[in-house]
């Protein structure tokens, strides 16, 4: 048993220090980075198969979570976060998040997997080949349909660990909104999806039997401590290694870096 603990906590702080350096690295944080390194790692520390990418993809929403609360804090002293935006989505991308993380517990570790590979190919390819985006409108649209969007980003990023940056940024700029303020506003929608996404792992894990030591339902305590901290002190290394590439180099690292994710996890869930 204290092997095991052992074998854990240093899994998880070496997936926190790889994570950090690729976010810093990339410039992009959260889920997306996080849960392939945490998966191999947690391949590493006896995590039964079954249940690894669970794990993976609950701890890595529980890290988000003091996270995205630091960065929209920060972008809304900055006058960056548009409120009114995240008011009219934030129902929405809540009943997401929850009903993504009930769907991703009924689903094989497998599954999960592939499901994860194939959204990290799309974004892999979307940084190669379309670096720039056009916009499709000239204003966030309003109506019935439009709630589809924020209920969508909370379900599949809750799903996959990450904390919606990736949609909610991309989507937001394509209705014409600011980058900064894009950025902003994804960043406080990640709370959103992060808080109750962890709670539901939290409670469809409760009785799993095949958790690892020290775990909350799927969600890894000792990975919420470890990760975290160690994702912060170390993502200025990649941040000073970033500067020495140029945006087109560091775009196409990027989508390497997802595509051998992809392929790793792949191969693992259908081996």
């Amino acid at each position: 048993m204290l092997e095991q603990w052992f074998l854990l906590a240093a899994a998880m702080i070496a997936s926190g220090c790889i994570a950090g350096v690729l976010a810093g690295l990339f410039g992009i944080g959260g889920g997306i980075v996080i849960v392939p390194v945490l998966e191999f790692a947690l391949s590493h520390a006896n995590v039964d198969p079954g249940i690894r990418m669970h794990v993976a993809v609950a701890t890595s929403l529980a890290t988000i979570i003091p996270t995205s609360l630091a960065s929209a804090r920060a972008h809304h002293k900055r006058q960056a976060v548009d409120i009114e935006i995240a008011k009219r989505w934030a129902l929405f991308v809540l009943t997401g998040a929850l009903l993504g993380s009930w769907l991703a517990s009924h689903m094989s570790s497998g599954n999960l997997a592939i499901l994860f590979a194939v959204f990290a190919v799309l974004v892999a390819a979307k940084m190669i080949l379309l670096p720039e985006s056009r916009n499709l409108t000239d204003d966030v649209p309003r109506g019935a349909l439009i709630s589809l969007i924020p209920t969508s980003i909370g379900c599949f990023s809750s799903m996959m660990g990450i904390g919606g940056g990736t949609f909610s940024v991309m989507i937001l700029t394509l209705f014409n909104q600011p980058i900064h303020r894009a950025v902003g506003t994804a960043a406080l929608l990640g709370l959103v999806i992060s808080l109750p996404g962890t709670i539901g792992f939290v409670l469809t894990g409760w009785n799993d039997v095949r958790v690892p030591p020290g775990s909350l339902g799927y969600v890894s305590i000792i990975g919420l401590v470890l990760i975290a901290p160690a994702t912060v002190l170390c993502a200025p290394i990649g941040a000073r290694i970033a500067h020495s590439y140029s945006q087109k180099k560091l775009s196409m690292l990027f989508g390497g870096f997802l595509l051998l994710a992809a392929l790793r996890m792949s191969y693992g869930a259908l081996a």
